[in-house]
């Protein structure tokens, strides 16, 4: 028991557990978003994929539940190494521009809280309905979906909301083989060109839908 608890005190672990967890909602989010995309291919097939999602409770809740305790996991690790750093530097750097350290590593920390805070909106709005609720129909995610983004700031909160995940998902996939130790001469310099792909497919895949409600294309 000692073991693994100082395993994760250490500032490694810590990294490790974000990694992991990291991984675990980045799988999350590919399957989030091909399942976001079938509402191109029409109201019935989205429909119908809310249906099946639904058709288990007790997986359809362990999944949240898994989810929700990554989220909170993730978020808990980051802000106690951010904090571990900061108490070892109270007194920041004069100048400080390592190659590494871009926009999307230096805001980590804040856009972690930012999206959480963003994913309960998201809930509250398509998944429970209380944002919405006049407009909003159980299980009809086609109706809903166009409901709520033919309000024009609301699409625009989202797609922000969405870029600001992609910095996040950017800096977090660029820095993960380092995490877990595969930082290999090999494969090192893909990491930065792979991370930029996933994150440029997987955030455009989530801003097409808002996109396409606000040019009529879905309507």
């Amino acid at each position: 028991m000692d073991k693994p608890l100082g395993f994760y005190e250490s500032t490694l672990g810590k990294k490790i557990l974000m990694a992991v967890t990291g991984i675990i909602l980045f799988l999350y989010l590919v399957a989030h978003m091909l399942g976001n995309l079938q509402i191109f291919m029409g109201e019935a097939q989205i429909n119908k994929y809310a249906h099946l999602l639904h058709a288990s409770a007790a997986f359809l809740w362990t999944a949240r539940i898994v989810i929700l305790f990554c989220v909170g996991v993730h978020i808990y690790a980051a802000f106690q190494v951010w904090w571990r750093s900061k108490q070892a530097r109270p007194i920041g750097y004069k100048v400080f521009n390592p190659p590494a350290v871009d926009y999307a590593a230096k805001t980590m920390v804040w856009s972690g809280p930012i999206i959480a805070a963003f994913i309960v909106y998201h809930l509250l709005h398509f998944t429970v309905g209380t944002i919405n609720h006049a407009q909003f129909i159980d299980l009809e995610p086609y109706h809903n979906v166009i409901a709520g983004f033919q309000h024009t700031p609301v699409a625009i909160g989202y797609i922000i909301a969405l870029l600001m995940l992609g910095f996040h998902l950017y800096h977090g996939l660029w820095s993960l083989f380092q995490s877990l130790g595969m930082d290999h001469p090999k494969f090192g310099p893909w990491r930065r060109p792979l991370a930029i792909i996933l994150t440029v497919v997987i955030t455009g895949g989530f801003i097409s839908v808002p996109l396409s409600v606000i040019a009529g294309i879905l309507h």
